[in-house]
């Protein structure tokens, strides 16, 4: 039995979890409230309704757990049915909205955004595909998500591109992803554009692809800059932009430093208890050779345009992680956690050891 001052302290603890505060209220560019309520987690209703395109990729999957965790209803649009079945957990009962969709059909792409207060557009292309060609995805296909975005009135969009976009770039990928910002501001220009560098993490196809193939990043012989940056750095920024009632512009989100792919190597072989690899480097022209006949599978295999970005360095601006909130972490902090899988069964538990990093 519960004595009366238990009862009382019940009662109290319910009433102040029920109140409301100011911080509990976000007014939007069309002065649309959004009233959080609950308990802060899982259980809770941040009040948002987000869309996020691109979903299913790398960097969709820990952007839709970070808003699910919130109490926020997440549309994910998906293509392929089994590709979307992990994001159903990632929320609270009726949380997680799965629709179909396709980047050509405009129906499709409405039908998914009418609802949301905010849209993010994580879509894009590591290669070529008889369907999809860079254009079609990073270029017409951005421009259609913000120019519909725009028609239906959602109040912002979040557009992610990448750090090296450049309409100069050699890259046939970086060219489009600069053509894609232009479009998107064109179409929208309240557009939120965030630049992330490299991401890794446990799905990445950086450290993984460094430990399984890393004849292809000893190209440039090693001398390429990269500013890697952790997927859940980058995951967490576009979380918080939620919270942020307008913020058009670009943001720039590289990596706390600038590491060369030699170290990156080193660093993949000294965690993984494995020799470094004796495969000779490469010349550039026979490297884009061989990326041409590995065109010639279905499968995706290394293609030219991926060649010729092992020689394109990151640029060098300053990142906007005050803006947004958060302090990236050093790649050293969490390879070990990606690369343990790499180690044989008499490595497994021996400590992670670091080469010492170029001055």
């Amino acid at each position: 039995m519960l004595s009366a001052s238990n009862v009382l302290r019940v009662q109290r603890v319910a009433i102040s979890r029920g109140k409301r505060a100011l911080h509990d209220l976000v007014t939007l560019p069309g002065r649309k409230p959004i009233v959080s309520s609950g308990t802060p987690g899982y259980s809770a209703v941040s009040g948002h309704v987000v869309t996020v395109f691109g979903c299913t990729g790398f960097l969709g999957r820990y952007l839709v757990s970070k808003l699910a965790r919130m109490g926020t209803q997440v549309i994910v649009p998906y293509r392929e049915e089994d590709e979307k079945r992990h994001l159903k957990p990632m929320g609270d009962l009726g949380q997680i909205v799965s629709m179909e969709w396709d980047v050509r059909n405009e129906e499709q792409i409405a039908e998914c955004l009418r609802h949301s207060d905010i849209v993010y557009n994580l879509v894009g292309r590591e290669y070529e595909t008889k369907n999809f060609k860079y254009s079609d995805v990073h270029v017409s296909g951005a421009e259609r998500i913000a120019k519909i975005a725009a028609q239906a009135g959602v109040p912002r969009l979040v557009h992610v591109s990448h750090l090296n976009a450049s309409t100069s770039s050699t890259s046939h990928f970086y060219r489009t992803k600069a053509e894609g910002e232009e479009r998107v501001r064109d179409a929208f220009p309240a557009a939120t554009i965030v630049r992330p560098g490299q991401m890794y993490g446990c799905e990445d196809k950086f450290l993984n692809n460094m430990a399984s193939w890393p004849i292809w990043w000893k190209l440039n012989h090693g001398e390429t800059k990269i500013r890697p940056v952790h997927v859940m750095d980058v995951a967490q920024a576009l979380t918080n932009l939620m919270t942020i009632p307008q913020f058009p512009g670009t943001i720039s989100l590289p990596g706390p430093r600038t590491l060369t792919t030699e170290y990156l190597l080193d660093m993949v072989s000294s965690l993984t208890y494995t020799p470094p690899s004796s495969a000779p480097v490469l010349p550039k022209s026979l490297a884009l050779a061989l990326a041409k006949v590995a065109q010639a599978p279905w499968w995706p295999l290394i293609s030219p345009d991926e060649v010729e970005r092992r020689y394109i360095d990151d640029v060098d601006v300053p990142g906007d992680w005050e803006a947004v909130g958060v302090t990236p972490d050093e790649i050293e902090n969490h390879a070990i956690t990606y690369l343990r899988r790499y180690r044989s069964a008499e490595n497994f538990v021996r400590p992670a050891v670091f080469p010492a990093r170029s001055s």
